[in-house]
């Protein structure tokens, strides 16, 4: 690990140099297809910035537009993130979910509590957490006579308002980073219609303790199309104990999968680990709360662990699926494990005693990982790493030479296999243009702003790094802009 942090700081001070020649030099007229397309959006070119550039450096760059302007990246700032993680946590970088019992265990009965320590999880789904709970029960224990706590003290998040974003809080891509982060806190309902019963049946997971969900709703068999299904059930969940249906389901839809975040994320963990652990055929004859593990338990030995995919495979989702809570999970783990004075735990013990990470703490970790690694002082303005934010900032130069610094480093084939490939998968399975399948770049997308930054292999055979961003409010009218930037930068010959 310290021979490749030791290359990546000299391969960014080595950029550095290329990056100052660069900023210097006159920036060259943008290609006619995207200053058309452009025009087309009504959008002023003071409001775009662009980059195309070698991806090992070493020559002025193709495109610079406006490239030393502050912008906001939108969810291209999760690229920031990501390879700050890759850097300093290491591609095999795991999170640990150490389990405690605290009490005897006799007949099935454990006399006493079990506590549940998070870490920080970012992919703690429901079927890794049916797979912990099949491994207590594999312990012998049926019934818990105590209590099942639930320790989130590894991660200090201020009281989160999941409208304050978009005025959209049961969107899964606003819910709030956790310590517990369970199936990104989200109720997932699977609707299977049914014609010879007039009714879809609905299905719920994870099963939530406490709640009434509905099992069917009425069927409408008289739409020709299924237009909007979701609008159609006329939902509502604004009572987090009972979910209801006023409307019904289009059967023209077939089987169809909403994801919605839960109405009251601070009792979301406890539900659902309750519902999950009775649903297994489980008891708790106490109930199912937050709380901290005591202090003599922690020094000991968990009875348990549970341990998450390595890094390189979360950052995949991250960055091919643009994972918000999950990009924020990676950013708050780098204050509370790479900043820690401990180093890097070296066992679960070591880790559970860490102090908890936060986003002031990440975000002069971060600066300071800038500094050292790119060595320059344009670093970007952080907020929670996943630019799901209106303070994030950063200029496409600092984005690219990041991009560059990366090509060479050792952890490259990671970051570079979890980008979205152009007309392949991810979020940009869908964007069909000449280059498709040659681009891997990751997305960002806000009201007013569309950015694009990774890389592009040409024609010519070589690698560019490609950075656009758009601020405006016609951003989302000016696609076609970047997919214009795109199909040139490949057309290099």
């Amino acid at each position: 690990m310290r021979l490749s942090l030791l290359r990546f700081a000299s391969l960014g001070i080595a950029l550095l140099a290329v990056a100052l020649i660069a900023s210097t030099a006159t920036a060259q007229a943008l290609p006619p297809e995207v200053d058309a397309a452009l025009t087309r959006a009504k959008v002023p070119r003071d409001a775009v910035s662009f980059l195309v550039t070698d991806a090992q450096g070493g020559a002025a760059p193709r495109l610079a537009h406006r490239s030393t302007s502050p912008m906001n990246p939108a969810s291209t700032m999760k690229l920031v993130t990501t390879i700050a993680a890759l850097d300093l946590l290491g591609p095999a970088y795991t999170w640990t979910t150490p389990v405690y019992l605290d009490g005897t265990l006799q007949n099935g009965v454990l006399n006493g509590s079990l506590y549940l320590k998070g870490q920080g999880d970012p992919k703690l789904v429901m079927e890794r957490l049916w797979l912990l709970m099949r491994r207590v029960q594999g312990m012998g224990i049926k019934t818990i006579a105590g209590d099942i706590v639930l320790d989130r003290s590894a991660l200090e998040v201020p009281e989160p308002d999941p409208a304050k974003f978009d005025g959209e809080p049961l969107r899964p891509y606003n819910v709030a980073p956790d310590a517990m982060l369970l199936n990104f806190k989200s109720v997932v309902m699977t609707f299977t219609p049914d014609r010879s019963a007039n009714l879809a049946y609905v299905q719920y997971d994870p099963p939530l303790a406490g709640v009434s969900l509905p099992a069917t709703v009425t069927l409408n068999t008289t739409a020709a199309e299924c237009g909007d299904y979701r609008g159609a059930l006329k939902a509502d969940f604004s009572d987090p104990l009972r979910i209801r249906f006023g409307g019904n389901y289009p059967a023209a839809c077939g089987e169809k999968v909403w994801p919605v975040a839960y109405a009251d994320p601070k009792a979301y963990a406890a539900r659902t680990v309750q519902g999950l652990w009775e649903s297994m055929g489980g008891r708790v004859l106490g109930s199912v709360r937050t709380g901290s593990v005591p202090a003599a338990l922690l020094a000991g030995k968990p009875a348990l662990v549970t341990q998450s995919a390595s890094l390189a495979e979360v950052i995949r989702d991250i960055n091919k699926y643009s994972n918000n809570v999950m990009a924020q999970q990676v950013f708050l783990t780098l204050g509370r494990v790479a900043g820690s004075a401990q180093g890097l735990p070296v066992d679960t013990v070591a880790e559970v005693n860490l102090p908890p990470g936060s986003f002031a703490a990440s975000r002069t970790l971060v600066q300071r990982w800038w500094k050292d690694r790119i060595g320059t002082d344009d670093a970007p303005v952080l907020d929670n790493g996943s630019g799901l934010s209106r303070q994030e900032r950063i200029s496409a130069q600092a984005m690219g030479r990041l991009l560059q610094a990366t090509f060479t480093a050792p952890f490259m084939p990671e970051l570079m296999s979890s980008l979205p490939i152009t007309g392949v998968d991810g979020t940009l399975k869908r964007i069909k243009t000449r280059t498709s399948g040659t681009a891997h770049l990751k997305t960002g997308t806000l009201n007013g702003v569309v950015t694009l930054a990774g890389y592009v292999h040409a024609v010519s055979g070589k690698r560019y790094v490609l950075v656009a961003f758009i601020n405006h409010p016609n951003a989302n009218e000016a696609r076609p802009a970047l997919d214009a930037l795109v199909d040139w930068a490949g057309r290099d010959q």
